[in-house]
Parts: structure tokens; C-alpha cells; sequence
């Protein structure tokens, strides 16, 4: 099942501009190695679940990933072949808000290529472009 919030204060939202470069969620706190983006844009929550579950498969029981973002925002749509009116149009799904430097997932407990690789299987999901990067020594 896709993620989606449990509450929200307003059922639809404006589509909103993506200004700047992302000032939090830019670190690599929880594991080694971080997937981070390098355009900006709107996640599907869907696409997230599709990111994790082909990391899950490639990490098995080794290592343990880390998704840092989640879908806060409604996403919606009119149906096609719909005269022009009648309103916005419901919430068809639900998308995280990318910002370049965003961490989108993390991995800990392996090694730098077996990072490579699995990051390699998501970067091919994600809709924006992204990097592998390490955690900094403090």
C-alpha cells in the first residue's frame, strides 16, 4: 500500500512553485550512504513503494534502508474528456515535494559497491535525477 497521510487539514492543495535547494533533510543521518537529488520535482507515493521494494529485494536481510521523505501533498485531476468548469477535480494520489539536495532513502550495514548497486536499481524509478553520496565524518 502506498504512503498517504492518516489526517489532513485540507483535502486539496495548490500546485505551489519549487524554489531553492533543500536547507533540511540534505544530510545523510541515519545511514552510510544516501540518495540524494539533484532536481527538483513531485514524488508519487507509489513510486516510493516501487523504490523500496526493489531495494528490499536487492538488500534481502543484510543492511537496513531508510526512507527519508514522505507524500504530504494531494495531487489532483479532472477526468478526461471533461467539458471545462465543475471544479478542481478530486485527489487522484498523493506525491512528495523534491527539492535538489533532498535525501530520498538511506542504506546502512553495506558495503560502498553493494550501495552503488541497489541506488543503481532506484535511480532508474525516481522521476527526478539523483547521486549516491556518503556520510560525513563529524
Amino acid at each position: 500500500m502506498a504512503l498517504m497521510p492518516k489526517r489532513v487539514k485540507h483535502r486539496k492543495s495548490q500546485r505551489g512553485r519549487l524554489k531553492g535547494n533543500a536547507s533540511r533533510g540534505n544530510r545523510v543521518v541515519f545511514g552510510e550512504y544516501g540518495l540524494q537529488a539533484t532536481q527538483g520535482g513531485w514524488v508519487p507515493a507509489a513510486t516510493l513503494e516501487a523504490g523500496r521494494i526493489a531495494a528490499q529485494q536487492y538488500l534481502r536481510t543484510e543492511g537496513r534502508l531508510y526512507i527519508r521523505v514522505f507524500p504530504h501533498k494531494p495531487i489532483t485531476s479532472i477526468p478526461l474528456e471533461t467539458r471545462m468548469g465543475k471544479g478542481k477535480g478530486e485527489p487522484e494520489y498523493w506525491a512528495a515535494v523534491i527539492r535538489p539536495g533532498n535525501i530520498l532513502y538511506e542504506i546502512s550495514g553495506v558495503g560502498e559497491e553493494g550501495a552503488r548497486l541497489c541506488f543503481r536499481r532506484l535511480a532508474h524509478k525516481m522521476p527526478v535525477r539523483v547521486r549516491l553520496i556518503k556520510r560525513r565524518a563529524v
